[in-house]
């Protein structure tokens, strides 16, 4: 049965991959709609609003990384998983960085692809807590919301999920390799690059205050100031 898990838009130019991808999410419970160009994958994610949106950079037209872009700069932060087909740093950064929350490079295993989409959903859609504060940064489980210095800030679900961790635990030097476990439930702990990108994200949004610290060679935490 579809639609108990929440709508996925599908943007793949490969139709046999798009067959693929859209079986294995079927299976899992999601309802899938596909599109092949950019630009009508633009128009579908704020007609349908999505739980989640799996994006091919290489598409034709409007790539992956304009569409991204221009959902981050109208302020859309519905979760997107990054698809491509080059194993590239530089792609991975740049896709990180404009707001996806997380990134699988072709080819991959679509049970994997279906267990990042479960990944990103059970994170948001964690159960109510009470607020928590740290540092001058105030975050709501419940609204999914942060307040940094009076002023809401504007996250992705993974960067939320992140600086939810590390709020828990003032103080605690947490591994990358714990936070690529406990945040985005991977154990490919050779993509912790991921980890130093989102931090760095979480920073430029928090301001220079930002209570985010590194431990060199081992880590994260983050300070009651």
């Amino acid at each position: 049965m579809t639609d108990e898990r929440g709508l996925v838009l599908l943007v793949e130019d490969e139709t046999a991959i798009a067959d693929l991808e859209r079986l294995y999410l079927t299976q899992a419970g999601f309802s899938v709609h596909t599109e092949r160009d950019g630009t009508n994958a633009l128009a579908q994610i704020r007609r349908l609003r999505p739980a989640v949106v799996i994006l091919d950079i290489g598409l034709p037209g409007l790539d992956g990384i304009g569409v991204c872009r221009a959902l981050r700069d109208a302020g859309d932060w519905t979760p997107v998983v990054f698809v491509t087909a080059r194993d590239d740093e530089v792609d991975r950064v740049l896709g990180l960085e404009l707001g996806a929350d997380d990134y699988v490079t072709k080819p991959f295993s679509p049970r994997e692809l279906v267990a990042r989409v479960k990944g990103i959903l059970r994170r948001t859609s964690l159960p109510p807590g009470g607020r928590v504060t740290v540092g001058g940064i105030v975050l709501d489980p419940e609204r999914r919301q942060v307040v940094s210095d009076g002023e809401q800030v504007e996250l992705t679900a993974t960067e939320f999920d992140l600086l939810a961790k590390l709020m828990t635990q003032p103080g605690r030097v947490f591994t990358r390799e714990q936070l690529l476990s406990s945040v985005w439930g991977v154990a490919d702990y050779s993509s912790s690059r991921t980890v130093d990108v989102h931090i760095a994200q979480l920073r430029g949004k928090l301001g220079p205050d930002c209570p985010i610290r590194t431990v060199r060679r081992i880590g994260y935490a983050i300070e009651d100031r």
